[in-house]
């Protein structure tokens, strides 16, 4: 037969040792840490081939110590909502356009600039290079940080009315836009009424004739299904819509060095496949949305527009320079 002392220090080891299991499994339960990441479209969107790909590479990176619950269709409230919530620390992440963060960080809205960009490869030139780096860095005074630009496309004209040719066909219909002094600014100078509505409303205020059009990039009508509520599609490209990867200052600066570079390598692995979403929507939605009924105008001239909002430009430069568009332009 054992000991005394033998059977007690067995007992104490297999107590420290039961003891001991409830910590271990609790620090392992607490070690992957979930996120939330909300956005204003569906998951069948480029935003949310976005945000997929964000929280995938945010797991690979970090060994699976984070991750992301994704919230798509403003699940988590309207994008100024959730750009509040990023600033207050009570929502973690989010993928907006640039339609509200305009009212943060008023300087963005210089990329909102009707017909400032070429093309795609203009606006990614400029975004991923110095001019875009320095916009970033304005977001921290104003307690956001922003991790990366994403991209919600080129935007087109959709209307109830009739079809747009050119900006004398804008004359006194109501257009819905965010709530983006550029945006209104722009249809404005056009000869249109814009009407600033929350995205979250605006099929049903479509649907009412609350307004008389709206204007997205070709993806965002697909997949929010506005041909069911929209008659005609003017493939105006007027404006180009940036989207931006957004983190709370309250978790990111917790963050590790490390860690910090995995959000933003996540960002721009969100960014590249929001890209590439666009991309591919551009070359069948608009055969998609044609079979859904609507009329497409495809060839628009666009000096009628340029020259429409001549006046509106005097301001646009006062307001952000002529030297920084200029640059913005020159950029090869």
């Amino acid at each position: 037969m054992p000991s005394h002392s033998l059977t007690g220090r067995r007992a104490f080891m297999v107590s420290a040792a039961t003891a001991s299991l409830p910590l271990f499994f609790s620090h392992n339960a607490q070690a992957a840490t979930e996120l939330k990441l909300g956005f204003p479209l569906p998951q069948n969107s480029q935003f949310g081939a976005a945000a997929t790909a964000f929280a995938q590479t945010l797991s690979q990176r970090t060994e699976g110590r984070f991750t992301v619950k994704l919230f798509p269709s403003s699940a988590l409230g309207g994008e100024r909502e959730m750009i509040e919530g990023i600033q207050l620390g009570s929502q973690d992440l989010a993928l907006v356009s640039t339609g509200a963060i305009g009212n943060f960080v008023p300087q963005v809205t210089l990329f909102d600039l009707p017909f400032l960009f070429r093309d795609y490869a203009h606006a990614h030139a400029v975004l991923d290079g110095a001019i875009g780096s320095e916009m970033l860095q304005r977001f921290p005074a104003r307690g956001l940080v922003a991790l990366a630009w994403g991209e919600g496309g080129f935007r087109h004209i959709t209307n109830n009315k009739h079809a747009i040719h050119g900006p004398k066909d804008l004359r006194g219909l109501k257009i819905r836009t965010q709530e983006n002094p550029m945006h209104i600014a722009a249809f404005k100078g056009l000869g249109a009424s814009p009407t600033p509505i929350n995205w979250p409303e605006t099929f049903m205020a479509l649907q009412q004739r609350t307004v008389d059009g709206q204007d997205n990039p070709i993806s965002v009508i697909e997949a929010s299904k506005l041909y069911e509520v929209q008659k005609y599609l003017s493939l105006t490209q007027h404006l180009y819509s940036p989207a931006l990867f957004l983190v709370s200052p309250a978790l990111f600066g917790k963050l590790s060095k490390a860690d910090q570079e995995a959000f933003r390598a996540a960002a721009k692995a969100g960014a590249a496949a929001m890209r590439q979403r666009v991309a591919a929507d551009e070359l069948s939605g608009v055969r998609n949305l044609r079979q859904h009924g609507m009329e497409v105008v495809e060839r628009i001239d666009k000096a009628p527009f340029v020259a429409a909002l001549e006046a509106s430009y005097k301001t646009f430069n006062q307001q952000f320079g002529a030297q920084t568009i200029e640059r913005i332009r020159q950029t090869p």
